[in-house]
This record gives C-alpha cells, structure tokens and sequence, in this order.
C-alpha cells in the first residue's frame, strides 16, 4: 500500500498548493464534474492529439489499480476524450481518477457512476482512433508538467501535481500547514476581538515589508 498517498488524500489541494507556492497547480478551469469528489494517485500520463482518444484506452488498459490517468488533450473543448461507457471500463478495473486538459461528454452517465472525472467541461462530439499518441511519458496538463508516478490530487478547488522527488518535504510542509490553519481557526473564529488582533498583526506585519 503506498500510505503517502493516503496522507495526500486528507489534505486539501489549496493546503498542497500552498506548500508548494502555487508552482504546480492545473489551470483552474479543470473541475470536478461533482463537488464531492477527492481523490490521490499515481499519475499514468497520456499525450493525444486532438480528437483521437486510442491512447486513453491503451492508458486504461495498462493501468495499475489507483492509478490517475492524466490527459494531455490541448485543452480542445470540442471532441470528448471520453463518455460513460470508457470512463465506466476506466472505474471497473480499478482506474483511481480521470484528468483531462480537454471535455468528456455523457455526463449524466459519468456522474451515475461516481467515478471522479475532472475536466473543462462536456460535448457532444467523439473522438477518433487513429493511434497517434503515447502513454507513461512526460506531458504538460493544463499548464503544469506530469511525469509518470508523479501523486497527482484532486477536489472541489482543483488538481495539484506533487513531483515524485520531492514528494516527502511537500507533503511534510503541507501537513504542517494544516496544522497551523487549523490551529488558527480553533483560536480565533468566532472571537471578534482575537479575528481584530490577528487583522491588526497581520496588516502591521505587511506594511513593514
């Protein structure tokens, strides 16, 4: 069992992002199709041209179980990298997540299945099989680079990409981070005159820099 990426699974993505000053982070428009979803896994990255999705089948194919596949799919809006009847194959062998710098379509399908997909929106249109494309190589997914094995994790806020190498010391900083914001919260919500102290040091603090 690969328990760090369990630990990534309760931190929030904002918390990682703020671990690693907002360097890794997909481009915002890349949402789950349900607020609900969270999710942590490897990265099985997958680069396709436009309109052809036979890579993502072969990605599914050659995944391990909780693997997040990733999609490269130059953030085309018009043919869908996948519908239900994929994405439903995808969840059935074991697939952790779908990314996708690009839409899926059958939506209603897909959210049926509670299976977390993360995109930029639905289609209507399919995508092609040609053949063109590779799985497990080095891409770049909505502005951010993926390579394989990297955790990539997911929620309502967006995706963030942590690097295999340096896994440990972010995730060491992000727990340390929580820590401290939820420390914070404990202390001063709901106290008018603690949230005035914390205004009054925080803005001091700023305007000496």
């Amino acid at each position: 069992m690969d328990t760090i990426i369990n630990q990534f699974k309760d931190i929030p993505t904002t918390c990682i992002s703020d671990a690693m000053e907002g360097l890794n982070n997909f481009h915002p428009a890349i949402k789950p199709l349900k607020e609900k979803y969270k999710f942590a896994g490897r990265a099985l990255p997958v680069k396709i041209p436009v309109g052809d999705n036979l890579s993502v089948l072969k990605a599914i194919r050659e995944a391990k179980p909780g693997d997040v596949i990733v999609v490269d799919s130059k953030g085309n809006e018009y043919r869908g990298i996948a519908g239900d009847f994929v994405v439903g194959m995808a969840q059935t062998l074991g697939v952790g997540a779908l990314v996708v710098d690009g839409t899926i379509r059958d939506c209603v399908g897909i959210k049926d299945l509670d299976f977390p997909v993360f995109c930029r929106g639905t289609t209507v249109a399919a995508s092609g099989k040609a053949g063109v494309g590779e799985i497990n190589v080095p891409i770049s997914c909505g502005g951010a680079a993926v390579n394989p094995r990297d955790i990539i994790v997911g929620d309502a806020d967006g995706v963030v990409v942590i690097p295999q190498q340096s896994e440990k010391e972010i995730l060491r900083i992000a727990m340390d981070k929580l820590k401290k914001d939820q420390e914070r919260e404990a202390n001063i919500s709901g106290n008018p005159e603690a949230i005035r102290k914390y205004l009054d040091s925080f803005i001091s603090n700023s305007s000496n820099k």
